[in-house]
């Protein structure tokens, strides 16, 4: 058998490595191991136009650059456990693999809550099944939806649901506002007037102690002892990295896999991590490791870590840059868009309206150290070409040579 190396995980990460392995000039086998049955495909449609019925599943199917047409795919197959000294990996079929190389691309699984009461009608979203499920759900007339956490996902869903004509739709989150962490209270609290205008609900400051119901789920529970019926829960609170099968080989797994910043994991230079699941540190800002769940992170990852795997496997192994990447993520939500560039996270103590008003379409800057450090836009075309701008202003620096 030729050398392989093995991408394990078949998500947008799992794609793009194997793309870029190939752009690396890779020319020996890969293969491609992922647990659900589907080729990659794109998420962040399933929380919104997929389950607003305004996309069709068949149309979240990213297609594959010809490169990889001798790819070897393994769907429906999960890594459950890995020996990096000898160089393999094992399925859940019990076939074990050899490889010359691994691609960590296993992603994030959502996070459930462990309260008390019936399963049935409570939903995540994270696949395609998940997204078809709930749509069922939320398309029957009158459906009082509880989504518990106020995050990206659950307000997208909030949004989505009230679009489909829920009759009640209720954002609970033990925090004091929607998307408070990532985005700060200035936009959290726009954002709140924004979702509240559009008839839905938030239930904050306090968290979920049980479900209600028999077989299936009729009321939440809160913690301050208030009661929200329920027909429809929506869990999103938080993601876990799919990190077990890693267990064992002397990896930080406390939070993803932590990389230097070439991506490799634990100092092993024929593994490398990709995607939602890697935490590596970014000179842009500081010597910080911190996982980045945003839509650009795998491409530009997988397009990194294969320059470094493959110049070490093939004996050039020289000159590649450490991984610096510049975030972006948006999130539609009723008719208005966020849309942000950089790490907003590191700068919410010191923000300040670079563009228009809260009440209207705004751009607010982040600042670390007086140094603007992220750029968030909220409302509609003209917000977001205004954010735009200052992309390249972000693109200048770097904390540790600035």
């Amino acid at each position: 058998m030729s050398p392989r190396i093995l991408v394990a995980g078949a998500s947008m990460a799992g794609l793009r490595a194997a793309e870029h392995l190939r752009s690396a000039g890779w020319t020996g086998a890969i293969t491609v191991v992922g647990d659900e049955p589907h080729m990659p495909y794109n998420r962040p449609p399933l929380s919104k136009e997929v389950l607003a019925g305004k996309a069709p599943f068949a149309s979240l199917a990213f297609r594959p650059r010809a490169s990889v047409a001798d790819v070897e795919w393994r769907l429906g197959r999960k890594a459950v456990a890995a020996r990096l000294a000898e160089r393999t990996v094992r399925l859940d079929d019990g076939e074990t693999l050899p490889y010359r190389g691994l691609v960590i691309a296993t992603g994030m699984r959502p996070r459930r809550l462990r309260c008390p009461g019936p399963l049935a009608g409570r939903h995540t979203v994270r696949t395609i099944e998940d997204a078809q499920g709930l749509r069922t759900e939320l398309t029957r007339p009158g459906a009082r939806v509880v989504v518990v956490g106020g995050g990206f996902i659950g307000c997208e869903v909030a949004a989505t649901a009230v679009g489909l004509g829920a009759a009640e739709v209720t954002v609970v989150d033990p925090l004091p506002l929607p998307m408070v962490g990532p985005l700060g209270q200035l936009l959290a609290r726009a954002l709140l007037k924004r979702h509240e205008e559009r008839g839905v609900r938030f239930a904050l400051g306090t968290g979920v102690s049980a479900f209600r119901g028999g077989e299936r789920v009729t009321g939440v529970v809160l913690a301050d002892g208030r009661v929200l019926p329920a027909d429809v829960v929506v869990e999103s609170v938080g993601s876990a990295a799919n990190t077990e099968w890693l267990e064992g080989n002397g990896l930080d797994l406390s939070d993803g896999v932590l990389t230097d910043d070439q991506l490799r994991a634990g100092g092993r230079p024929d593994v490398v991590a990709v995607g939602d699941v890697a935490r590596f540190p970014n000179a842009r800002y500081d010597e910080v490791p911190r996982r980045v769940e945003h839509w650009c992170i795998p491409t530009d990852s997988a397009r990194h870590a294969a320059k470094v795997l493959v110049a070490r496997l093939t004996g050039a192994d020289a000159g590649v840059a450490p991984f610096t990447p510049l975030p972006a993520f948006w999130s539609d939500q009723h008719d208005f868009r966020l849309q942000s560039f950089g790490a907003p996270a590191l700068g919410r103590d010191d923000t300040r309206v670079l563009d228009g008003a809260p009440d209207g379409d705004v751009v607010v800057g982040y600042h670390r150290a007086g140094r603007l450090v992220g750029v968030v836009a909220l409302g509609g075309r003209s917000a977001v070409f205004a954010a735009a701008r200052y992309r390249a202003q972000l693109l200048q620096h770097s904390a540790l040579t600035a």
